[in-house]
């Protein structure tokens, strides 16, 4: 896999989760009505994340990293379309699990490639610069949907942030593996 392209891949995913996440706190006042609601969602997915790693360690190598980024890409594109149809509180808590399940699999997808493809005697900076540009794609995706909020609906960045993980599940299957 090219590691510039990874790099770019991650900017872009890192772009689309910063949309929704840091926002998605107003859809749960507009379905619920505490926070404590806010916290067993983000609990749930949290949970849910913990229990998966192991299952998605196992299958990792066998099932490729290419594979799984496709799969949480699309996975995430499908899902976002679903929140801002969610209604109750519940609804929220089970699209929270089903994003718990796809952020294992893209953290450990992320972690599994980048322990692959950095130089072990210079990984430190190579991370560090991966980490650079999938911030600063981050910081740019909070700001600019702040502004896309003021002047469209909460329910709109869902959408948005679907398409542009959906443009990222066709970067995932554009990646070259190792094996290519």
């Amino acid at each position: 896999m090219n590691y510039r392209r990874f790099i770019y891949y991650q900017g872009i995913v890192g772009m689309s989760s910063s949309m929704i996440f840091p926002f998605y706190i107003l859809l749960i006042r507009n379905v619920g009505d505490s926070y404590a609601q806010f916290g067993w969602a983000y609990g749930l997915f949290a949970l849910t994340a913990a229990l998966c790693y192991p299952v998605v360690g196992k299958y990792a190598d066998r099932v490729g990293d290419k594979s799984l980024l496709a799969i949480y890409s699309w996975g995430m594109a499908i899902l976002l379309l679903f929140f801002p149809l969610a209604s109750e509180v519940w609804h929220v808590y089970i699209l929270q699990v089903l994003m718990g399940i796809l952020g294992a699999v893209q953290k450990n997808s992320e972690k599994t490639i980048l322990a692959r493809y950095v130089t072990k005697e210079i990984a430190g900076a190579q991370i560090g610069r991966y980490h650079v540009w999938t911030s600063v794609a981050a910081a740019i995706a909070v700001i600019a949907t702040g502004y896309l909020i003021d002047f469209l609906t909460i329910a709109s960045i869902f959408y948005v942030a679907s398409l542009v993980f959906a443009g990222s599940g066709i970067l995932a299957l554009k990646l070259k593996t190792a094996k290519e």
